[in-house]
């Protein structure tokens, strides 16, 4: 069976000013969201003594939830030595935990999922972030108390010039980038995004930075480069590690200097641009690899966000399923949210919104109106396989990856149009390795398609 999400890590304490007017730590406060009734997404705390929660009909109705497939005394939730205890009562639909029946008892962890009758109940070790800070629909992306506590940290780097995002893909870094964009002063201005890892190889620069007439084969006019569209506003690098060295010397005068070169000019362009970069890894380790400018990476890494991933931000969860679901003419099942709710999601708010608009136009097709978590594609949110093969107990770690045969290399090329750096990912090799090949074998990348 697939390894289900069954906790998340423990929070970091909230700081409270104590009686002197210090800073103190707040303690963390156990409880439980209701997070779904068996029709709609909703986020309502269930009160606690810190000692136990009892789940049944009362307790639930008291926070407006009326299940007539709870028993009146279904599940009792204990906080123990920081982790959660859900012990049965004896009901007539059963209980579960992170996706799994509970025959007696069960010890959850500091966090988990916990279905009674077609309601779902998130155990958690502090209640207070989410008990303030309702989920909120921005766009594709809903933000909860985790996600809006890292908006709150973008609000205040928005008075400064510069913004290093980091976090896994699809969970939201564009979304980051314009906050920080609609908080500063030039919120009027453009803001322009681009992904440096889709730009085709060799013409970063006159992309970002511009070109004159004449300064290269085809070039019949002048060309406004990224930078010069940005002017007055923000500039957005997504993926910005993947920026050829030669045109990170350049983006750092830009950044020092406030002014730019395009292509075939003579004289400087001045530009007033805020930059908000981004990566999905760290960044250091691209500076230790000599892939990223470490005097680049001094200007841009700081100060920094971190987004997590969406299965640390369990409550925007059911409300993005129900959205997502409603939106193709049909109803969430409670398993469907259950199911979304303990599986790790690698690919995040993309992955999870693709993956339920496939099982819910799945569902309509079959003429059901209901969807449940069997209609999910059986990998869907899951963890991606590990390689086929593994090292040997002793053997020595290879450094690099070995390359594949030429065939292959030249069909990814063909594949992504000569596009260096996309094919190497396609190889699972670093560009730079893919270029060292392409030098020694006199093999041309521009003749498999433009770039």
């Amino acid at each position: 069976m697939p390894k289900l999400l069954s906790r998340d890590d423990l929070p970091t304490l909230d700081v409270v000013p104590d009686s002197t007017g210090r800073r103190a730590a707040r303690p963390p406060k156990p409880g439980a969201i209701v997070l779904f009734d068996g029709e709609r997404a909703l986020l309502r705390a269930l009160g606690t003594d810190r000692k136990s929660i009892e789940l049944g009909r009362d307790s639930l109705a008291a926070v407006g939830v009326m299940d007539g497939r709870v028993s009146r005394r279904h599940a009792e939730c204990s906080w123990v030595d920081g982790t959660w205890r859900v012990r049965d009562g004896g009901s007539r639909n059963g209980t579960w935990v992170d996706g799994e029946r509970v025959t007696t008892s069960v010890v959850a962890g500091p966090s988990a999922i916990v279905r009674v009758g077609d309601t779902l109940v998130w155990l958690v070790p502090d209640v207070v972030p989410h008990e303030v800070s309702p989920v909120r629909l921005e766009g594709r992306v809903a933000v909860g108390a985790t996600f809006g506590a890292v908006l709150q940290q973008v609000a205040l780097a928005a008075a400064g010039r510069v913004l290093h995002v980091q976090g896994p893909s699809g969970a939201g870094k564009e979304l980051v980038a314009r906050a920080f964009h609609e908080k500063s002063r030039v919120a009027r201005g453009p803001f322009v995004a681009i992904n440096c890892a889709a730009i085709p190889e060799g013409v970063a620069e006159r992309v970002l930075f511009g070109a004159k007439k004449g300064s290269f084969s085809g070039a019949h006019a002048d060309a406004v480069g990224h930078l010069q569209e940005a002017d007055g506003g923000t500039l957005f690098l997504d993926e910005i590690a993947e920026l050829d060295l030669a045109v990170q010397g350049k983006l750092l005068r830009a950044l020092e200097a406030g002014e730019i070169i395009p292509l075939g000019a003579s004289r400087p362009v001045t530009i007033d641009v805020r930059f908000c970069s981004a990566t999905h890894g760290d960044l250091r380790r691209a500076v230790a690899d000599k892939t990223f400018r470490e005097d680049l990476y001094f200007r841009v890494a700081r100060p920094a966000v971190e987004i997590p991933p969406l299965a640390g931000r369990r409550e925007e969860i059911p409300i993005l399923v129900e959205r997502e679901v409603r939106a193709l003419g049909a109803a969430p099942h409670a398993s469907l949210v259950e199911a979304c709710l303990v599986r790790p999601w690698p690919g995040n708010v993309r992955e999870l919104l693709t993956e339920v608009a496939a099982a819910a136009r799945g569902a309509r097709a079959l003429g059901e109106q209901l969807v449940h978590a069997a209609d999910l594609a059986p990998g869907a949110g899951l963890a991606m396989p590990p390689p086929r093969s593994t090292p040997t107990a002793g053997s020595r770690p290879r450094v690099k990856a070995e390359l594949p045969a030429r065939e292959v290399i030249e069909e990814a090329l063909r594949r992504h149009q000569g596009r260096v750096a996309t094919a190497a990912r396609d190889l699972a090799i670093h560009r730079n390795q893919l270029r060292r090949w392409l030098e020694a074998n006199d093999v041309d990348p521009g003749a498999f398609g433009e770039g």
